[in-house]
């Protein structure tokens, strides 16, 4: 793999087959992006975080990292947008938890995502959760961030698969919203 990551089709189809059909146990690799100084700036002008760590290069360079790095919610936030999701089966990002920002992330370093459906619970006769493990990780294969991502999922109802989980465990509808 080269060091911006796979090609983007071959992320698409991968994401896809992962976060489309939802099958306990499947994988993906996302497209990959470079993160620039213009995004450092814009994420600092849209949340108000303009924390010297990743907007003053001469405080930077003084600092615990030796330079300006990306902010952490920006990683996160991109990594998100990398992964893409059929909209036809996942409706939304429901929870994240258990966020490690693990190593920094600089102007210059290209991020992708590499996850796996963990576990798919129904939550009615039309939608479930499905459980993921994420890991963003470097060109150089570090990983810069992990964590749990709960998305809301829409079932089919030809889907076997679906209907097997259905039969197996019944949740309160509220749960959807809580």
């Amino acid at each position: 793999m080269s060091a911006a990551g796979p090609s983007e089709n071959a992320a698409h189809r991968s994401s896809q087959n992962a976060l489309g059909e939802l099958e306990p146990g499947a994988s993906f690799t996302s497209a990959a992006r470079t993160i620039t100084e213009t995004d450092l700036v814009s994420f600092a002008a849209l949340t108000g975080d303009w924390h010297p760590q990743h907007s003053d290069a001469e405080w930077a360079r003084e600092g615990h990292f030796g330079e300006r790095v990306a902010h952490g919610m920006l990683v996160l936030s991109y990594s998100l947008g990398l992964a893409p999701m059929n909209p036809e089966r996942v409706i939304a990002l429901r929870g994240i938890r258990d966020v490690v920002f693990k190593r920094p992330v600089k102007i210059g370093d290209t991020i992708r995502v590499e996850g796996r459906v963990e576990h798919l619970r129904p939550l009615d006769e039309e939608t479930g959760i499905a459980e993921l493990t994420w890991k963003v990780v470097n060109q150089s294969d570090e990983t810069v961030v992990r964590a749990h991502l709960q998305a809301l999922w829409r079932l089919e109802a030809s889907d076997p698969a679906a209907d097997a989980l259905l039969s197996a465990w019944e949740a309160p509808l509220d749960e959807v919203f809580l």
